[in-house]
């Protein structure tokens, strides 16, 4: 996959020891015909270009190699004028492609990555620039000085970790598993609360959810992006295409809730079964603590749980209610994350014997006269860690 210039950019200031970004002037590009060369740097900048003091010194000259955002290196030229004490880089080889004067008003980014290694990009487009400049928190007054990379967005942190996803994957799409474990690595690497497992597991399974449906959609626009926008030669190429996106969506999604549930509960150390096997191959989504115990006929009924995982259940729930049989009389609890049905539903779900787990912060989107009945996955938790004894 091809990303933008804005985040690789992004990502050379996050890895350097420091890094400087300036609007090229007309100056800058050779717009004017004036007889300056290269690009003049300001003098806060200085540090990043040479070691020394620079007092007393009348031209100082230092060769760096800089790496272009297409990959081409330039040996090129720090300069210090004490006559004019100013900062120039120049020497960037004949045919140098982003120093014209098209290029007036781009944003010049330069990256220290080494003592002698530097990095270089030229970010011309509106969007590349907004999107640099929002990463860290600068407005366009703000430039022309170092960059405090420790500015940066959380949310821009989350956009590089995905395209770093991407660019490292070998397979056209990851296995329904993996994404979802590296949307809880890219989540919890971003924000840093991996306690909320434990103390707000509501809130965890919702930001989990959220990261892998970006970084989904990310995977799908590298995938599919170009063609989309190309267009399709036939009706029967583009349905053709609709029905691959729509079938993984939907398989992703069904699968998507079920490997989060099973990172909270391993973070809770809870026991259970995924995808047990009961009577008749029936297969409950979890069976707490095994199926082992499920089908010890000693082992206390009270003592086991049934829990399905479904994304939405509008239409689906009834399928939970004769899933384990040995529960026929007992609680069964169904875990989702729609937001909100009907009264008559709920009514139909306590007739029989179903309980609801819902994320906290979407329990306000059901009946207020029924809202009790629903139970948060924290409740569940704590239930599930008190029949097991932990």
């Amino acid at each position: 996959m091809l990303e933008g210039y804005a985040i690789q950019a992004i990502r050379s200031v996050l890895t350097s020891q420091q890094a400087y970004c300036k609007f090229l002037s007309a100056n800058d590009s050779g717009a004017t015909g004036g007889h300056q060369s290269g690009i003049l740097i300001s003098k806060n900048a200085k540090n990043m270009m040479f070691a020394q003091d620079l007092a007393g010194e009348n031209i100082l000259k230092r060769t760096v190699e800089i790496r272009w955002q297409d990959n081409s290196c330039t040996q090129s030229c720090f300069t210090y004028y004490s006559s004019k004490n100013e900062l120039r880089i120049t020497r960037f080889g004949r045919n140098f492609p982003f120093l014209t004067a098209e290029q007036t008003g781009a944003l010049f980014v330069l990256t220290k990555q080494d003592i002698d290694q530097y990095s270089g990009f030229f970010l011309e487009t509106e969007e590349d620039i907004d999107q640099f400049l929002e990463a860290f928190g600068m407005s366009p007054t703000e430039t022309n000085q170092l960059i405090d990379a420790g500015q940066v967005q959380e949310e821009t942190q989350e956009r590089i970790a995905i395209q770093e996803f991407i660019t490292g994957l070998t397979v056209d799409f990851p296995l329904s598993e993996d994404m979802s474990a590296a949307a809880r690595n890219i989540q919890n690497n971003v924000y840093d609360h991996i306690e909320f497992v434990r103390t707000n597991p509501d809130r965890k399974i919702i930001e989990w959810t959220n990261t892998e449906y970006a970084l989904f959609r990310a995977i799908e626009h590298a995938r599919y992006g170009a063609a989309i926008a190309h267009g399709f030669a036939s009706v029967e190429e583009f349905i053709a295409m609709a029905n691959m996106v729509l079938n993984r969506r939907k398989s992703r999604a069904g699968k998507s809730l079920e490997h989060h549930l099973s990172a909270i509960f391993d973070g809770n150390n809870i026991a259970y079964t995924a995808q047990a096997v009961t009577e008749g191959k029936k297969k409950p989504d979890f069976i707490f603590p095994s199926q082992t115990s499920y089908h010890d006929m000693t082992f206390p009924a009270d003592k086991l749980v049934s829990l399905a995982a479904k994304t939405t259940c509008k239409d689906r729930w009834r399928q939970v209610i004769n899933e384990a049989d040995r529960l026929r009389n007992r609680p069964k609890y169904l875990c989702t994350l729609q937001q909100g049905i009907s009264p008559a539903q709920m009514d139909e779900m306590q007739s029989e014997n179903i309980t609801l787990v819902v994320p906290k912060p979407y329990i306000s989107a059901y009946p207020a006269d029924r809202q009790d009945r629903i139970w948060t996955l924290a409740k569940f938790i704590a239930y599930v860690r008190e029949i097991e004894g932990l």
